[in-house]
């Protein structure tokens, strides 16, 4: 879990915007989105199909 300690005069805005980055780069915010509905595992599998083929067609274009 992401902690951030205010600093001394700092806005509240400020505070929240870094610990929302903190958030960001932690990971946190694309597991939430992750877990916000039930996957079924073949839709599972043909996300990480179509993530996978699109990672291929990426890496070949850069080769050719």
């Amino acid at each position: 879990m992401p902690a951030i300690k205010v600093r001394d005069g700092e806005p509240f805005e400020k505070a929240l915007r870094r610990f929302t980055k903190a958030c960001e780069k932690a990971g946190l915010m694309s597991d939430i989105k992750k877990h916000q509905h039930f996957e079924k595992p073949s839709e599972r599998k043909k996300r990480k199909l179509n993530a996978a083929k699109r990672k291929m067609r990426k890496a070949n274009s850069f080769n050719g």
